[in-house]
């Protein structure tokens, strides 16, 4: 079996055991498994769908991951390396970070309780998008039965071992119908159209991570709020999950006025004015300030 070395920045900062936490939050999760302490999961590589397992190496400073399918052909490593390094953000150093949250009163202590969590990523820019779309307006367990529904029913598919593997539907296929495609998944009459609109804009190539990549913070949120559906929160989700902007900020996003109520005691969700006062100092620790405050609403690591 084909198996690849892929580096970690800042190894003394990286749990591979708390991005696996993260990643196990749900079990109507299809694009990636846990299996034994490793992750499991279709990626493409080279232009082709492989499976690969991800689990510690031998030595902190990286992981190893081992193509499970198919066998017989050799893949780009660096496609794999790219792949799981953005995913799973092993290109971070979170020594200012860490550093930083010693001095804001809301976030001190994050850092020793949730050490070494990654901001887990989406490195496909569809999936980047459409994510927040989905689950716009309704609890997180039905937004990921919705997810579910769309990436099983439009997704590429495989089946290795007896397990079934996807890639996340591509917007040339969801380009191609129409929104009452989507209406019989419970998806609202608008949602569908946005996810419909969403992917047309994608395969016509007027938004592509090309694009992405050539646009500042504010330039690439200007371009995604113009999308129909996207607002400030959808647009701010994808430039965290995807562009990796640090300062992106979800102000709007009750799991993030859920942790700061639950943190600070607070009788009642805080107001815009104060979150904003709270995230002010955030800066260009905005988006990990709150992933891990979006972990501390999840149980503890069981070590």
């Amino acid at each position: 079996m084909q198996k690849i070395k892929i580096p970690v920045n800042d190894p003394a900062n990286f749990s591979f055991q708390e991005c696996l936490h993260f990643l196990g939050r749900s079990d109507k999760e299809c694009l990636h498994y846990i299996v034994d302490g490793k992750l499991r999961r279709m990626l493409l590589a080279g232009g082709e769908p492989v499976v690969v397992e991800i689990a510690p190496g031998d030595d902190i400073a990286y992981l190893e991951a081992t193509v499970l399918a198919p066998v017989d052909t050799v893949f780009p490593e660096k496609d794999i390396q790219d792949f799981v390094t953005r995913w799973l953000h092993l290109d971070a150093d979170l020594r200012d970070f860490y550093d930083y949250t010693q001095t804001d009163p809301l976030l001190r202590g994050l850092a020793a309780e949730y050490r070494g969590l990654r901001l887990v990523g989406m490195p496909d820019l569809f999936e980047a998008i459409t994510w927040p779309i989905i689950g716009q307006q309704i609890n997180l367990s039905f937004a990921y039965t919705l997810r579910q529904r769309f990436i099983q029913h439009f997704g590429y598919h495989e089946v290795v071992d007896g397990t079934d593997y996807y890639l996340y539907p591509h917007p040339a296929v969801i380009a191609s119908l129409s929104s009452e495609a989507l209406t019989p998944m419970q998806f609202s009459r608008s949602k569908a159209l946005y996810l419909v609109e969403t992917a047309k804009v994608m395969a016509s190539g007027q938004l592509s991570e090309q694009v992405m990549a050539t646009l500042d913070y504010a330039a690439a949120r200007d371009r995604l709020v113009a999308l129909k559906g996207i607002g400030n929160w959808s647009a701010n989700y994808t430039l965290m999950k995807y562009s990796r902007f640090p300062q992106a900020v979800l102000l709007e996003d009750v799991g993030l006025q859920n942790a700061i109520r639950q943190r600070l005691q607070l009788p009642a969700k805080p107001s815009m004015a104060q979150l904003e006062e709270y995230a002010r100092p955030w800066q260009q620790h905005a988006a990990y300030a709150i992933f891990y405050l979006w972990r501390s609403l999840l149980p503890p690591l069981n070590v």
